[in-house]
């Protein structure tokens, strides 16, 4: 399977494929390099501005990264629907800045391991994010439940933070 690498004509759109029975496998372009889209992905506060969904209804309370190979992560959302929070917890496995970050899904018992990719060419970034579930059934269930189905609004509303992010960088 050959690699395929952004263009500078690539459009910005968010691709979901299901490659097997256990993989999920989701695909974007930004006009950003690599290291501001990993600093998106692993700062509590940019993170906190565009993980959401904001279709979604929930807002994210709070978050808590240790992003190192062992290290943990803590999400917190509320939802209208719900009293309780609701807590996503999980460990990284492998951490390559700016370009690789692996990590469990633990919130459940058929949680995924999810490997985000980041390749640059040009100052743009292709990122693929391949979610990897213990079984078929356990992905058929994060399909029906709708977890999935947030990323292209994620990733449209990381995209909108671009120039923010950029200019805190510096």
């Amino acid at each position: 399977m050959g690699r395929k690498m952004p263009t500078e004509t690539a459009p910005k759109i968010t691709t979901t494929d299901r490659r097997s029975d256990r993989e999920l496998v989701f695909t974007r372009s930004f006009d950003a390099p690599a290291r501001l889209i990993y600093k998106a992905w692993t700062t509590p506060d940019l993170l906190m501005r565009w993980w959401t969904p904001a279709s979604f209804g929930i807002t994210f309370i709070s978050c808590e990264l240790d992003v190192r190979p062992g290290g943990t992560y803590r999400f917190v959302f509320g939802h209208p629907s719900s009293e309780q929070p609701m807590a996503f917890v999980g460990r990284y496995l492998e951490v390559e800045p700016p370009h690789r970050l692996v990590w469990t899904n633990e919130e459940a018992e058929d949680g995924a391991i999810s490997t985000l990719t980041l390749t640059e060419e040009n100052g743009r970034t292709h990122l693929v994010l391949v979610d990897l579930y213990p079984s078929k059934e356990a992905l058929d269930a994060a399909i029906a439940s709708g977890s999935t189905a947030g990323f292209d609004e994620q990733f449209l509303q990381l995209d909108g933070l671009i120039p923010e992010f950029a200019a805190l960088a510096g």
